[in-house]
C-alpha cells in the first residue's frame, strides 16, 4: 500500500495493518518507519474515539504543498477492550480525500464518502458504507 502526494510517494509498505469497524471502509495504518521522514508536521488538538482514544493529527507537507489534517494516530491505544487496537500504537492513517492518490496494490482507492471517516474503499467492498447520504442514524 501506498500514498503518493506532491507528486511524491511519502508512504509505502507491504506490513500495514487493516482495521475494519462497523459499516465503515478498512482504514490502512502505516508503521512509522514507512513514512518518508519530514513530511508529517504535528497540529494543535485532537479528537477522541470511543474505541481507540485518543488521535492525535498531522498535516502533510511536500516542499511547498501542504493538505492539512491529512493524517492522524493513536499514540496509546485503549486496550482494555480486548480489540487489539494495541497493535496500531503509534502507526499511521491517511485520508484518501487528502492526498492526491492512495493504493493497495495496484488498485488506487476511493476515501470512504462523507469527509468525516479514513476509510479506503476499493470494488472488494460489497453493501452500504456509513458517511453515504441518509446513513447519519447508524
Amino acid at each position: 500500500m501506498s500514498v503518493v502526494f506532491a507528486g511524491q510517494t511519502v508512504a509505502q509498505t507491504d506490513r500495514g495493518l487493516r482495521v475494519c469497524e462497523t459499516a465503515g471502509a478498512p482504514v490502512y495504518y502505516f508503521p512509522p518507519d514507512s513514512v518518508r521522514d519530514g513530511v508529517l508536521r504535528p497540529t494543535p488538538g485532537g479528537s477522541l474515539c470511543e474505541w481507540k482514544g485518543a488521535a492525535v493529527y498531522y498535516d502533510l507537507v511536500v516542499g511547498a504543498q501542504g493538505s492539512a489534517e491529512a493524517a492522524f494516530a493513536y499514540p496509546d491505544p485503549f486496550d482494555d477492550l480486548g480489540m487489539g487496537y494495541d497493535r496500531i500504537a503509534g502507526w499511521i492513517a491517511f485520508y484518501a480525500n487528502r492526498v492526491d492518490s492512495a493504493w493497495l496494490g495496484d488498485e488506487q482507492v476511493r476515501p470512504q464518502p462523507g469527509g468525516f471517516y479514513a476509510g479506503w474503499t476499493t470494488d472488494r467492498i460489497k453493501g452500504p458504507i456509513k458517511g453515504e447520504p441518509g446513513t447519519g442514524g447508524w
